[in-house]
């Protein structure tokens, strides 16, 4: 489970602890040689190769199973079997302390500049050339004087439940007080390199042949299915149907599929398998790449505009009644647009606005509640589809509950750049236990869910997770 607590104010997750109850184990048949102790370097995967996995993040381990069963190969001599155990690496939920420590970022309000919000003007000291001090006064634009209205509007809340689910946090001793010989001695930590360009391959598979006939089908992976290539993985959902996690190939980079999972690796030019995938969706995760300041500068990955956003094809994803979620950045340019734009094109009602709240492992907000440029908290847009027909709801027998209005998820975030924490949990009481589950942009996989975006696969980089040694 993901939810360490629950009170009327929301959730608090445990990010790391959901991704490794995720049954990351790959089976593995080996042939003994005449020596017990010894196998061949032969080893054959639940998996699209050959070849063993092994990288600088996860070394070459296996947890023995009991081989009770024991398949003749092709000579007539027998597999046993041998099972590889993963987990997510636990350094990249290791946030110790905010990122701006309150007394930092309240040393610089007062060295640097003193804000009047209620007349909307920013005073600021600055040294001139010849040394003498000399005041600016810059208005805020209309941006930021709504960023600050809602940011009042909600301040409380964020506050008060935050406050109260810590708390629950430090009884349990989910969260724990940091000594300050424990802060200076962390290690720094080492994230893998992206050694493989997803959003390039996608772009590569534009030119590639079409598929023609066979773009409706989906392309599901078998045991020891040896014959898929990068191309074959392009332009079709890919499924793993199976109860265990196997491994698939891309330029030379390994990834994790975990059970019962299913994706498409393409960008938003090329949805059309996931619109023949024969499915409709009962939720519905978005987490669009919005335009902002920091990306333009960054170019850390590519974005779309409000227009392009809007030609996400929803009203063919979704089921009827479905449960829409959009993560929105704290802009208000943006929130507006979901609520005012976006929504109302999808024919989508909007029933709440929940909020993502940041902490480290003892409990501090990662950025000053009140820090003028960066929020500890994100928002989400929740929204029913609205119905059209007459046509009967899926399983209306099944009673939902109304969702409530400003709910609160509070949990450690990843260092890895927009690793969302699961909503499969928070969201289990507003929605049909049977339905299908779709997330747009996304950049990892989960056991149940239908998975698009051109980096769908980015967190499943086999490098992001550790090998277990035998009786871990």
């Amino acid at each position: 489970m993901s939810v360490v607590h629950q009170l009327s104010a929301g959730w608090l997750l445990d990010h790391l602890s959901f991704i490794n109850k995720i049954n990351y184990q790959l089976h593995q048949h080996y042939e003994p040689c005449c020596s017990k102790n010894e196998f061949t370097t032969s080893v054959h995967f639940e998996s699209l190769q050959m070849d063993s996995v092994s990288s600088s993040g996860a070394c070459a381990a296996f947890i023995a199973s009991d081989p009770t069963t024991k398949p003749e190969n092709d000579d007539g001599g027998n597999y046993e079997m041998l099972t590889q155990k993963f987990v997510f690496r636990p350094e990249l939920f290791d946030v110790t302390k905010p990122y701006i420590t309150p007394a930092v970022h309240k040393e610089c309000q007062q060295s640097n500049e003193k804000e009047d919000l209620m007349n909307g003007v920013k005073k600021e000291i600055s040294i001139s050339i010849i040394g003498k001090k000399r005041k600016r006064c810059v208005v805020f634009n209309q941006g930021e004087l709504d960023a600050m209205e809602y940011h009042t509007k909600i301040r409380e809340l964020i506050l008060d439940g935050s406050l109260q689910l810590i708390q629950e946090g430090l009884k349990s001793g989910f969260l724990y007080p940091l000594f300050e010989k424990q802060d200076k001695c962390s290690k720094p930590i080492t994230l893998p390199l992206d050694t493989c360009n997803l959003p390039e391959l996608c772009e590569m598979a534009k030119h590639l042949p079409s598929l023609n006939e066979m773009e409706h089908q989906t392309l599901q992976l078998v045991e020891e299915d040896t014959s898929v290539t990068e191309q074959d993985l392009f332009l079709r959902v890919v499924e793993n149907n199976s109860s265990f996690t196997k491994v698939i190939t891309l330029m030379g980079q390994k990834y994790l599929l975990p059970p019962k999972s299913s994706f498409l690796l393409s960008d938003i030019s090329c949805m059309q398998p996931l619109l023949n995938y024969r499915k409709t969706f009962d939720v519905i995760v978005i987490d669009p790449p919005w335009q902002n300041k920091s990306v333009k500068r960054s170019n850390r990955y590519s974005y779309l505009s409000p227009l392009q956003i809007k030609q996400i094809p929803i009203p063919k994803l979704a089921a009827p009644n479905c449960l829409l979620v959009t993560w929105v950045t704290n802009r208000q340019k943006h929130l507006r647009f979901i609520k005012e734009e976006l929504y109302p094109s999808w024919s989508v009602e909007v029933v709440a606005e929940w909020h993502w709240v940041k902490i480290t492992n003892s409990g501090e907000f990662v950025f000053p509640l009140d820090s003028p440029h960066k929020k500890p908290y994100e928002g989400l847009i929740l929204g029913r589809v609205q119905e059209k027909t007459a046509l009967p709801l899926r399983n209306a027998d099944v009673n939902v509950l109304p969702i409530p209005d400003h709910k609160l998820i509070v949990s450690v975030p990843c260092t890895l750049h927009s690793h969302k924490p699961p909503l499969a949990e928070v969201l289990k009481d507003y929605i049909k236990p049977d339905g299908e589950y779709l997330e747009l942009f996304a950049r990892n996989l989960q056991p149940g869910w239908t998975s698009w975006g051109n980096e769908v696969l980015k967190f499943q980089h086999v490098d992001y997770f550790i090998a277990l040694e035998s009786g871990s």
